[in-house]
């Protein structure tokens, strides 16, 4: 027994005088404070982390080297440091380490957030930013969003109409996200209307995050491979039973839209994720494995609820814990929604805006001359603000989105007929365009003009 305590006396004290060693030559290593053998700076870490974390930046530096067990940690804490980080060796950290959970959980690592960086990664971002985050795509799954929230209002309105009750706000927020999102994946929610401030809603609820929201975050066997290896407290054996656990819900999610998307379905009907991801399986089978779908299906689910989740949550704790901000932002909400204000008036929900392009064109306020003919006065302006007063496409969201086919059109035509005809006037009567429009948009008398060929273009025209 003796022997063996020599020797494992030796062998920390070897490995002490290897970590002074290599302290002592690599000068250009970021700040570090005393480590032990073996667990590194494990011991200096108390909840929260982050408060800790703070503690030791302030007194080594915003740039601080950790060592947890076998993995080497870089701690930044300044701007400077972090655009360091993701500008110029963005690429170096581009990739995520290879955990347990990232091993167990993930699919082989085919989720977008643990997917090593390259090609496969690549490809699922592509489809990620085209598929869900879109736009598009985001503003189709708008109703989900508005209707979940409609269910929300009426299930809190039915139990505090007659008096003020006390709600598990926690338990609202994640099971409005929730809904939502599984509305998207899959078309259905988690928890029915009828069951939202019931017990039994809790329970479902319960159940889903069971499935779904299991941390990805790294644990003690990812610092001490050797734990890993002799089967730490079963760790690794409960990921993979809930591994099994989640593929069976897949599956039978998997089968249910297999099933419902027959020739007898509705073509109208909006795609759900998982729909929209199995069609586009039928022009590249190879990349939409089941094991990408999956792993798309899960990110959601995991990534875009709890976060969402817990900061509807903070800024609502936050806004009771101030009730005067809270007082500002809804008397904010109700002079912003329906009704608005212009130039200082208030304006009645429902009316109707009419702009009069005509007379701001006309105005000597904006304009030098503003009824002569002076084409060249629109080249000085520049900017989206000056623009307001020439808006010839309209502007803001119902601006025209053909302004520029209808540029491109009228520069070649305009252009062409001006480049190879000579034109003049029939009589001596100016035309005047401008004296049948008003709001019936009254028909003019069609413009009328004499056109000659250029003799210049005379060749051209006649090979045309």
């Amino acid at each position: 027994m003796e022997s063996l305590y020599f020797y494992l006396a030796l062998i920390l004290s070897t490995v002490f005088i290897i970590k002074l060693l290599n302290r002592h030559h690599n000068k250009n290593l970021p700040p570090s404070p005393f480590s032990l053998p073996i667990i590194g700076h494990l011991h200096l870490l108390k909840q929260p982390l982050h408060k800790t974390l703070e503690t030791l930046s302030l007194k080594y530096g915003p740039i601080l080297s950790l060592k947890f067990g076998s993995r080497s940690i870089l701690i930044v804490s300044s701007p400077s440091a972090v655009e360091e980080c993701f500008t110029k060796n963005d690429i170096i950290f581009a990739n995520r380490p290879q955990t347990m959970a990232g091993d167990r959980l993930t699919y082989n690592c085919t989720a977008p957030v643990w997917a090593p960086y390259g090609h496969l990664w690549r490809n699922l971002r592509r489809v990620s930013t085209i598929e869900i985050f879109s736009h598009i795509s985001l503003q189709e799954s708008s109703t989900i969003r508005e209707e979940v929230v409609y269910s929300l209002l009426r299930q809190l309105f039915k139990v505090s109409n007659i008096e003020p009750q006390k709600v598990d706000f926690k338990y609202l927020s994640t099971l409005l996200v929730s809904n939502i999102m599984m509305r998207i994946v899959a078309g259905k929610p988690c928890v029915g209307e009828e069951f939202t401030c019931m017990d039994v809603g809790k329970k479902l609820l319960k159940e889903f995050k069971e499935v779904y929201f299991a941390s990805l975050t790294v644990n003690i066997c990812d610092f001490f491979p050797i734990l890993r290896w002799a089967g730490y407290k079963g760790l690794e054996e409960n990921m993979i039973r809930l591994q099994r656990k989640r593929d069976e819900v897949l599956r039978r999610l998997f089968e249910e839209i297999k099933l419902n998307n027959d020739n007898s379905i509705d073509v109208e009907k909006k795609r759900t994720l998982m729909e929209t991801l199995f069609s586009l399986r039928k022009s590249d089978p190879e990349f939409f494995s089941d094991d990408v779908i999956k792993s798309l299906t899960l990110m959601m689910l995991i990534a875009g609820t709890d976060t969402t989740a817990t900061t509807i949550e903070w800024a609502m704790s936050l806004l009771l814990n101030n009730p005067e901000v809270l007082q500002k932002v809804k008397a904010e909400i109700d002079n912003q929604v329906g009704d608005c204000t212009v130039g200082g008036f208030h304006i009645p929900q429902g009316t109707i805006l009419l702009v009069n392009a005509w007379s701001m064109h006309r105005d000597p306020k904006f304009w030098e001359e503003p009824t002569k003919f002076k084409p060249e006065r629109f080249e000085e302006i520049n900017g989206e603000r000056e623009g307001f007063k020439f808006i010839p496409f309209g502007i803001g969201r119902r601006v025209c989105p053909g302004a520029g086919m209808a540029m491109r059109m009228i520069s070649l035509a305009l252009g062409s007929l001006i480049q190879c005809f000579d034109w003049e006037m029939v009589g001596k009567e100016m035309v005047d365009m401008a004296s049948g429009l008003g709001f019936l948009m009254a028909k003019t008398q069609p413009l009328e003009a004499v056109c000659t060929p250029c003799p210049s273009m005379t060749n051209i025209l006649s090979q045309l």
